[in-house]
Formats: C-alpha cells, structure tokens, sequence
C-alpha cells in the first residue's frame, strides 16, 4: 500500500510530463479511458454492489448518490468523450502585446500541476474530475469517501490502464489508499506537491477543508438553493419549476432547498404546489404564515432556513416582496442558485442584480446549474466563491497563465 505523501510525490512528477502532451495524446487516453469503463462496467458494478451492500447507515438519497447501473456507467463514459472533444483550454494566448523594452509579451493558459479533489459518496466524481485535470494538463490525486472506495478505485483503474497504454506516467491520476486523519490533514497541507484543493461534498466537509487547508481551496458545492414566486408569476409554470427544482434529483447540491412565496399570491398558490410536492412524498417546513394557509406542514425553524437537505424536504416562506426575498437569501443562503419566476421586468432586474449568487434564474429550475448544461462537458465542481472560479468549473478554471515572454537582446 503507498501512503498518500508519496502518492502526492508520484503525482508531481507526472504532472510534469502531462505539460508536453499534445492535445490529440490527452484526447486519445481520455477516448481509451471511456473505452475502458463500458469493456469492464460488469466488474465496476460488482465493486460497487460491494460497497453499496456495507453502505446501511447512508440515507436513501446518499445511497442514490452511491449507486451505478449500467445506464449510469454509459453516462459517464458519454461525459468523458465529451471532453476529449472539446477545445484544448491550454495555449490560450489571453493577451499579447510588444513592451516598450521591445519584448513581446503573450500571457497564455498553463496547466495547474497538481489538483487535489477530496469528495464523499458519489463515484462519478473520480471519473469526471480526472478526466477534466487531465484534459487541462494536470494531475489529479483524489481522496474520496471509504463508503465508495471499491467503486472509485475500480473506475480510476481504467484511467491507469488508458494511460499505460498510450506510454503516460500512470501516476498522472491517484486514489488514495483508505489513508489515516493524520494522513488526510498532511495532504491538504501539503503545499510542495498540491496546487489547488477542491472539496465536494456537504457543508461540513468543504467547511472543514476550508479551515484546515494550507493549500489553495475552492469552495464548492453546498447548496441552499432558493425559488421566488412573485406577485406576477405564471403559477402552472411556477408550480412546474419548484417540483424540478426540488424532486428531480434531491440530493444535488442544485435542487432547492427553500421556495419562497409572495403573500399576495400565497392563497393561490401555496395550496396547490403542496399537494403536488407532496405527491413526490415532499416533507414540507413551513413559516407560521404557510402553515395558516395550509395546515399539517411541519415547523420551520431559525435552523431550517440554513439547512441544505439533500433530500425530499424543503423549506417554504410567505415573503412580502421580491425585496424580502433577496434579503432571506442573502442571509440563509449558499451563494450557489437562485430562481424568481415573474413576468415583472423590474423585479427581474432587481432579483438578477441583488443576488449575490454564482447562478441567477429567471423562470427556469435551478438544476440547470451543472457543467454540461452549459457547454462545459462534466464539471469538477461549483464553486461559490469569487476569486479565480465562479459557478461551474469546466477546463478553462482548471487552467492558470503564465507570462511569456521574447526579446531580442533586451537588457535592462
């Protein structure tokens, strides 16, 4: 078993030789990689049955989280093609210009070196995210949760054989080996072989790599998402939105969590979009006015508003305005989706403008919030913060730049 320091090492050293992969040699090892899953998707659902079967503590929507099928397995393989064919984000020439030293300058994408990715249950995550920083150059060293080990490792050993096949430092792509909490702190302060931390997961998880980190961290991923139904909403389409938002897939941290209601169309509304949600066995918190509207809903507390469910439960709040909304928002939310859904152009804008969110919806579910959505192939993440990446983080924000620089001479 090699511990996680010198996989950290190994992983350094192979990120050195990525930076002089062409774009046609990452596409061909990402194409043999997809190749791979489906050739032994039969053993990678073995491994995670095995996983699935020790898994009896995890919630229903965790054990989702958890599960592959063959259907599942197809996808990811479909994901992994689609960022082979898409455009090479390294070489990029973002600015160019002579200097008045006569140097000609060109400030172009580089790739990373080493991205860390520590992830809890879901084992698509070890596909997508070596396929992504090994698109954008670099190595990738993944540390996900025990309850998924099997099926992670079974998945990154397909990437380990595309790569031995096409001559690729095998170690361009690490899982760690189960290591100790000793282990996992010296990783995540482990400045000389990591270059950027990625958590995904829950909030306690990515709150915790945030504190302990020395290593650059993006925050990603918790998700107490927000709808607004304004005075002026189109209610069948309203009612229509919440539902996806909330039930299509509650365990993502894009589904919603609170579904804001004006007073004016509360009478209406709340009534209706109850009995459909649940109709999805939605369990509803609702404030005291919500529960006037429509009794038998459960009590929403101070806690609740903060809480990010990652299951079928919900929020729901009677706002005087679209005013409030953005208020509530701005202090129970993630930074992460948030929907209004109005015909009132200014209480659009005012929504789009207030929110200080990585993702503003105008009449349209907040699950929309995922790389291949918009065009990025699969997505490493969302991130919530502001400096370097903002939203989902496709190839372009696993990229950094470097100056170069030609001269003739020039001494100064």
């Amino acid at each position: 078993m090699t511990d996680l320091h010198e996989q950290c090492l190994l992983a350094k050293q192979a990120s050195r030789s990525l930076r002089s992969l062409s774009l046609a040699e990452r596409n061909s090892v990402l194409n043999s990689f997809a190749d791979n899953l489906l050739q032994h998707h039969d053993f990678i659902l073995l491994q995670n049955q095995k996983d699935l079967t020790e898994a009896v503590t995890l919630s229903d929507a965790m054990k989702d989280r958890l599960t592959l099928n063959p259907e599942r397995i197809e996808a990811i393989a479909e994901g992994i093609r689609q960022v082979a064919d898409l455009d090479d984000p390294l070489h990029i020439v973002l600015e160019e210009r002579t200097l008045k030293s006569g140097i000609h300058l060109k400030k172009i994408t580089v790739p990373m070196g080493v991205i860390g990715v520590i992830f809890e249950s879901r084992p698509n995550v070890s596909a997508d995210c070596t396929a992504l920083c090994f698109k954008a150059g670099s190595a990738c060293i993944l540390k996900g949760g025990r309850e998924s080990y099997r099926s992670c490792c079974a998945i990154v050993d397909q990437m380990k054989e595309a790569l031995v096949m096409h001559h690729v430092d095998e170690h361009a792509v690490e899982l760690a080996q189960q290591p100790s909490h000793e282990e996992t702190q010296a990783f995540m302060e482990d400045r000389n072989s990591v270059d950027l931390l990625i958590p995904r997961g829950g909030k306690k998880l990515i709150q915790t790599v945030i504190a302990h980190a020395k290593v650059p961290v993006i925050e990603t991923g918790a998700g107490v998402c927000h709808t607004y139904v304004d005075d002026s909403a189109d209610l069948a389409m309203a009612a229509e939105i919440a539902v996806n938002a909330k039930c299509s897939h509650p365990s993502v941290c894009n589904a919603m969590e609170t579904l804001l209601v004006n007073e004016k169309i509360a009478d209406a509304f709340l009534p209706m979009i109850c009995t459909e949600l649940k109709k999805h066995s939605v369990i509803i918190h609702g404030d005291e006015t919500s529960r006037t509207i429509v009794p038998g809903l459960e009590t929403a507390d101070e806690n609740s508003w903060y809480t990010e469910y990652n299951d079928l439960e919900l929020n729901l709040k009677v706002v005087s305005s679209v005013d409030e909304a953005i208020d509530h928002i701005e202090k129970y939310g993630t930074h992460h989706s948030e929907c209004i859904v109005s015909e009132t152009p200014e209480h659009v804008e005012k929504f789009m403008n207030g929110c200080d969110s990585a993702c503003v919806y105008h009449n349209a579910s907040t699950r929309f919030t995922d790389g291949f959505e918009f065009g990025l192939g699969a997505e490493i993440g969302i991130s919530t913060q502001k400096l370097h990446a903002r939203g989902p983080m496709g190839l372009r924000e696993l990229t950094t730049y470097s100056y170069h620089l030609e001269g003739k001479g020039e001494i100064r």
